[in-house]
């Protein structure tokens, strides 16, 4: 009864966001033992990418980092909520937009599980040329990223050839 009323395309935009959770889960989880097993933190390193884990306690890429419980709380419920919305956007988008927003909704959900587990969300991927690092981030947001990438894509070149 519930697979009738989901329906089989529904049954693949939930496997590809699961699919999406469990890499980035499947990484984190990785670099968290290797972190215990050799007690650091500093796990990698190579002229362009490190593997650095950090706790970040804000948004993407540590913006609103904070130690504040009620706003952290007020932030994770936020971030739920625009989770929903995707999950109606993924449903009722297609092609590349509904892809987006797969991505999107994916990642989040990633960093949403680390929120509500660890109270903050593991980072690790330090990419980096001589002095210059970028944020540290991880693979949810790795699919964040692209995902709203394709969404500017999507609205500035494709909505523009879809109206001439």
């Amino acid at each position: 009864m519930i697979l009738k009323f989901i329906g089989n395309k529904r049954l693949i935009d939930f496997f590809y966001i699961f699919l999406i959770f469990a890499l980035d889960r499947i990484s984190k989880i990785f670099v968290l033992n290797l972190s215990e097993k050799y007690s650091q933190l500093e796990l990698y390193q190579s002229s362009f990418v490190n593997i650095f884990l950090i706790w970040n306690k804000g948004i993407a890429f540590g913006l609103l980092s904070f130690e504040r419980n009620n706003l952290y709380n007020l932030i994770t419920v936020l971030i739920l909520v625009i989770i929903l919305i995707l999950f109606v956007l993924v449903f009722k988008s297609e092609k590349l937009k509904k892809m987006s927003y797969i991505f999107i909704t994916g990642g989040a959900l990633g960093n949403l599980f680390d929120r509500i587990i660890y109270n903050s969300v593991p980072d690790f991927i330090d990419v980096h040329f001589r002095e210059f690092h970028w944020f540290i981030f991880n693979i949810a947001d790795i699919f964040i990223t692209i995902g709203v990438i394709c969404l500017i894509f999507d609205e500035i070149i494709l909505e523009r050839k879809r109206h001439d």
